[in-house]
């Protein structure tokens, strides 16, 4: 073999073993779009990847056992009614919100699964679009201001505390102030044997959120279109006002809160039982009134107490009188953040004409929040 020859197996040699091992080599791995967190909204806000849009994902745990009515005249004693309820509930929030130049846009969703007493349901708590002040879906009523303080409330106290289908715009004037023109969907809000609904709810409210607290006024236009065609239907109505104050000299948290309804025709808006209706059998509409309030401290860092209640008088045409007072107290511990443990206590009365129903009932709650 010469030097040439010898020189070129080297070369081809070489070559090859250069090939292999560049063969070898690690292939650059292509970029990941990893979560961001997303601090524009608030706390456990991230970024979809590859979007602009921001979500929040949480949910919650409810576990909660009632001793239910035992008054005298109660279920306690009724063999065809459970003296207590056992109860599990688990939710799943969904919150979406992306910075447009018309303003946020935001989706809400609520799914919550339950079984009580062997039976189980799914439902949709809440699912609504906001963007530019208009908010569309199934939400809490803009009717709606205090509903309650209790941690459980295991009797009912008579406010509007109800989410419907609706339509709505709001206008932010600054400083905290804030109007609504609401359409709603008038099945929630039906008393009585009701034909089809002809036209929505009309509601509007006026808000002002600040560092005292908030107030609110708010008003409803109710169309009663009762199922018997030998009864007129006319226009129902419904105004109330209400007002929470911070009581900082307390504790942070604490605060206390007062509510009033008038009615004439639309007795849902101060939650009447819906066997009461809002017509009478000589075409005059129901009317009536609610007031209520409640107070909340929290005695310690893990301790709140509440109390609220509220008092109900009815006229179910020239025949029937209805009053109902209710109230309500809690105590819930919170010995870790979103672990909250409490037991509650009701008691009502109501009274049709001469004949009066107590009901007393009892519950305890084991809720966890994430």
């Amino acid at each position: 073999m010469n030097f040439k020859s010898l020189m070129l197996g080297a070369a081809a040699a070489a070559a090859a073993t250069t090939g292999a091992q560049a063969a070898d080599l690690p292939v650059a791995p292509e970029p990941v779009d990893y979560v961001r967190v997303c601090d524009a909204y608030g706390s456990r806000f991230y970024y979809i990847p590859g979007t602009e849009t921001c979500l929040r994902v949480g949910g919650r745990v409810r576990v909660q056992y009632v001793a239910n009515n035992f008054a005298d005249d109660g279920a306690w004693g009724d063999r065809t009614s459970d003296d207590s309820t056992f109860f599990a509930r688990g939710y799943l929030y969904l919150d979406s919100r992306t910075n447009t130049e018309f303003g946020l846009l935001r989706t809400f969703t609520e799914i919550y699964g339950t079984n009580s007493d062997g039976g189980e349901s799914f439902s949709l708590g809440k699912a609504y679009v906001q963007w530019g002040g208009l908010t569309f879906g199934h939400a809490t009523s803009f009717f709606d201001y205090f509903t309650g303080q209790s941690f459980i409330g295991v009797v009912g106290r008579n406010w509007s505390d109800t989410t419907v289908n609706l339509a709505a715009y709001t206008a932010a004037f600054g400083n905290g102030f804030s109007a609504t023109v609401s359409l709603e969907d008038s099945n929630f809000r039906e008393n009585g044997d009701y034909a089809g609904q002809k036209v929505p709810d009309l509601v509007a409210n006026l808000r002002v959120d600040q560092g005292w607290g908030s107030a609110q006024l708010m008003g409803a236009l109710h169309n009663v279109r009762p199922l018997d065609a030998s009864i007129d239907g006319s226009l129902g109505w419904a105004i109330g006002g209400g007002v929470t104050i911070d009581l900082p000299m307390l504790s942070s948290g604490s605060n206390i809160a007062f509510q009033a309804v008038y009615v004439d025709g639309a007795l849902a808006y101060i939650g009447a039982d819906s066997d009461y209706s809002d017509y009478a059998a000589d075409g005059d509409t129901s009317t009536g009134f609610s007031i209520g309030g409640g107070v909340y401290h929290q005695a310690t860092s893990t301790i709140g107490l509440a109390l609220d209640g509220s008092y109900m008088d009815l006229e179910l045409g020239d025949e029937t009188d209805v009053t109902r007072y209710a109230i309500d107290g809690s105590v819930q511990w919170e010995p870790v953040s979103g672990l909250a443990l409490g037991v509650d206590v009701g008691y009502a009365n109501t009274e049709v004409d001469d004949a009066d129903q107590d009901e007393i009932l009892a519950g305890f709650r084991v809720q966890r929040t994430f």
